[in-house]
């Protein structure tokens, strides 16, 4: 308990220490031109505390003079010169070493109550230049000082008010008290401004981890879309090259090619998705996305790959917002994908309507003519679903009658074109 007490007053007095200067604006600290003979930057708010400190002791050296000229005791001008200056340097001193400028001002005011009682016994031994020196400097402490370290200034200015000059003591303690105030309050202001200033900065780096953390979730999309797709074509021609080939060497070398060619695809659209990775410059990948003007593409590797595949769309399917077009090519991919892995050899309806609002996709498979592969991990669903939800629309998925499967999709156009405008 003795040690809580005590401890602000060892803060005030010895060990502790004031907050750094906050960080000035450009209108108030600035650099000098270089052909100046001084170098370095100027702070305004020091040369105008230097200004001031220079005012008071002017002020305080004159008031000083004309008490002495009258008194019956009269001291000698360089103990004057010498109490104004001690009046003034704690005001010099007050933005680098607020606590350090109170403890002088505290030091000094024996000698500077001893002059004024000396050379002016009829006043009270306070100065003009005392009180505002001791006002701004009080005010820096509160302003740049622990809380506690503001207690104690205070009840310290309160006890030597009263062992100096009682009669004034309530004036004395109203006017510290007005200042250390203010300057706690202009403290707490500077604080939540800061802790604002700091949450603002943790939200956008928040909100930076969290787009990284969704591009790497459309790029984990787009390479699964991919590599699924294409290796799932290249694995069925693998497979059906040798059979349809009959050991024929023409049919074996075209099929061949024609496994190459869906290689060098597969690998030009993993090259278009990480290419924004590699980029050591931070541009991003310009390379146009592919959409369903690249649907008969998805249709002929699917036919290669043994399935039949019937289409049905609005000739022309009109101009989509890049993201549909993306989002819905994407899911007529897995969709075939999907087919060639589980339903080999089956028929599947791909039917397209664009109405104007929203691009409607149903992608339907029958059972196949051969077993299928293993279920997967249904990432594939996941990623079209999560696609649809992006948009804004929805996506339908499940088993239908006789075996096969269908997914259905609805995505607006509107608002993802609203979206990519802004």
């Amino acid at each position: 308990m003795f040690s809580a007490v005590v401890r602000p007053f060892a803060l005030a007095l010895f060990q502790g220490d004031a907050d750094p200067p906050p960080p000035r604006s450009r209108w108030l600290r600035f650099r000098l031109p270089r052909w100046q003979p001084l170098a370095g930057h100027v702070d305004l708010v020091q040369v105008a505390d230097i200004l001031v400190a220079y005012f008071l002791f002017a002020t305080t050296f004159s008031q000083l003079v004309n008490w002495n000229g009258g008194a019956k005791l009269p001291v000698d001008d360089s103990l004057l010169s010498l109490a104004s200056a001690a009046l003034s340097l704690p005001v010099a001193l007050r933005d680098r070493w607020p606590l350090g400028a109170w403890r002088v001002a505290m030091v000094q005011l024996p000698f500077a109550f001893w002059v004024t009682q000396t050379v002016g016994t009829s006043y009270p031994p306070y100065t003009v230049g005392l009180a505002v020196m001791y006002l701004l400097v009080t005010y820096s402490v509160a302003v740049r000082g622990d809380r506690r370290i503001t207690v104690a200034v205070w009840v310290i200015s309160v006890l030597t008010a009263w062992i100096v000059h009682p009669d004034s003591m309530v004036l004395v303690t109203i006017m510290v008290t007005v200042s250390l105030l203010f300057g706690y309050n202009v403290r707490v202001r500077r604080n939540a401004t800061t802790r604002l200033a700091e949450e603002e900065r943790r939200s956008r780096l928040a909100e930076g981890a969290q787009a990284v953390l969704e591009e790497r979730a459309r790029i984990a999309r787009e390479l699964h879309d991919v590599v699924a797709h294409h290796m799932s074509v290249i694995a069925i021609q693998a497979e059906a090259v040798p059979v349809k080939a009959a050991g024929d060497p023409a049919l074996l070398e075209a099929g061949l090619a024609e496994i190459r060619s869906l290689s060098l695809e597969a690998i030009a659209e993993l090259r278009q998705v990480l290419g924004v990775l590699r980029d050591q410059d931070g541009r991003t990948d310009t390379a146009p996305q592919p959409g369903l003007d690249r649907l008969d593409e998805l249709v002929s590797n699917a036919r290669a790959a043994g399935l039949t595949v019937l289409v049905g769309r609005p000739e022309p399917l009109g101009p989509l917002p890049p993201a549909v077009g993306l989002s819905a090519y994407r899911i007529v991919q897995e969709s075939l994908s999907n087919a060639m892995r589980h339903s080999p050899g089956a028929t599947v309806t791909i039917a397209v309507e664009h109405d104007g609002d929203a691009l409607r996709l149903r992608v339907a498979n029958g059972g196949g003519t051969a077993p299928g592969g293993a279920e997967g991990a249904g990432q594939g669903l996941v990623g079209m679903r999560e696609r649809a939800a992006l948009l804004g629309g929805t996506l339908e998925a499940g088993p239908v009658d006789g075996g096969g499967f269908q997914v259905t999709a609805t995505l607006p156009i509107a608002v993802a074109a609203t979206e990519e405008t802004t």
